[in-house]
């Protein structure tokens, strides 16, 4: 379907963050609204181009001071949430520079951007929010905010919060309605992923599942002959140092009769620290996720949420093995979902692991529900919507 152009072109400023898993999940939204006719500027760190670029928006650069390029980030909530404060203070003096005498007609911006709402605030610009996860329910600052605030560090980190609202430019000075309470939001996200739906705003916030646009034909894999089925296993973006996981995922699934398996390691593993890997497991340092899970019969995922909602948009049952940051609550929801088993690292064996996919893929009930929540995920609008949503609000 070729797509509407749009009445009135505008400059659109997408502000993001240097993290892979939170520029993937909207770049065929940036795309889209580029087709349509619109300008469309992204600022980030340079290491972002090759990300951004192809999709036709003008990359600009800012120094980021995120521990994007070793993806150490600390266990700590508060200790995160203060290295995003830090990158604030750093990052709004060059979007001032950049964009003061060339404003755009809508900022849209990453949730760990809000650096974005102060710079929007200050010239008085419309702001729209692309979050790559959950968002806020009805009860979230109860459920959530209170016990974060209890953590230690938090009341010096509000501190400091306050302090850099009060010079930034900003208009809306409460932290928690700063940072947590978009005035609108669109999530990249399945419905079906978000906790306590029912309760979400729906005058602020609509989902549009996620936005793929023609991705998995622009990216290229091939199944083998002769593979019966296929498995991918990949732990995302920012946890792949896990050489020891990925020989127990070896030793499970390696030699596994009429199974190939993907082996996405990451680039800070040497595939020699697996040892000896059996000729149906391919292992990759980078592998084309959405091409491989539209033709994969199973998923071991870190459930990040751009890979869970890849998992449902594909259709395919997934071992969760979370991580960090919100990765449990999502393997937990995917539980859930009826379309999915969680093993933590520690005890993901390679008998519990053999043992979880074999379960997963003779089940049909599993089957039955992937099949759905892949329709589901499918029917929210995915990019075309966003833009629509979007231009709505020029």
């Amino acid at each position: 379907m070729p797509r509407r152009l749009s009445r009135r072109p505008a400059h659109i400023a997408m502000i993001g963050v240097p993290m892979v898993s939170h520029v993937l999940p909207g770049l065929e939204i940036i795309r889209e609204l580029v087709a349509r006719g619109h300008r469309v500027t992204y600022a980030n760190d340079p290491a972002t181009a090759g990300l951004i670029e192809p999709t036709g928006a003008e990359l600009v650069a800012y120094e980021s001071t995120l521990p994007f390029r070793d993806n150490i980030w600390p266990e700590d909530p508060i200790a995160a949430s203060a290295l995003f404060l830090d990158d604030a203070m750093a990052v709004l003096p060059q979007l001032h520079a950049a964009y003061d005498d060339d404003p755009a007609d809508l900022y849209l911006y990453d949730i760990g951007a809000y650096v974005a709402r102060a710079l929007a605030e200050a010239q008085g610009r419309p702001i729209v929010q692309l979050s790559p996860t959950y968002v806020a329910w009805g009860s979230y600052q109860e459920d959530v905010g209170a016990y974060l605030a209890q953590l230690p560090g938090a009341d010096a980190l509000e501190a400091r919060f306050k302090e850099w609202l009060a010079g930034s430019g900003a208009t809306t000075l409460d932290v928690a309605e700063f940072s947590g309470r978009p005035p609108r939001a669109i999530a990249t996200v399945a419905r079906a992923m978000q906790p306590h739906a029912d309760t979400v705003d729906p005058e602020r916030i609509d989902f549009v599942g996620p936005c793929l646009g023609d991705r998995a034909l622009r990216e290229s894999w091939t199944r083998p002959t002769g593979a019966e089925k296929v498995l991918l296993v990949s732990l995302g973006s920012a946890y792949t140092v896990q050489p020891e996981f990925y020989r127990r995922c070896v030793a499970a699934f390696g030699d596994l009769p009429g199974w190939h398996v993907v082996l996405q390691i990451g680039k800070h593993v040497d595939r020699a620290e697996l040892g000896d890997v059996p000729g149906n497991v391919e292992v990759r340092s980078w592998a084309p996720q959405l091409a491989v899970l539209e033709q994969a019969d199973a998923f071991v995922t870190h459930a990040g949420m751009g890979s869970s909602g890849e998992g449902l948009f594909a259709g395919v049952p997934m071992i969760a093995v979370p991580q960090g940051a919100e990765q449990p609550m999502n393997a937990d929801r995917l539980v859930e979902l009826g379309v999915a088993r969680r093993i933590d690292t520690e005890a993901a064996t390679a008998d519990a692991l053999r043992a979880a996919l074999l379960e997963l893929v003779s089940d049909p009930e599993v089957a039955r529900r992937s099949a759905a929540l892949r329709a589901g995920a499918r029917a929210e609008g995915g990019a075309a919507r966003a833009a629509d949503l979007i231009e709505a609000e020029l």
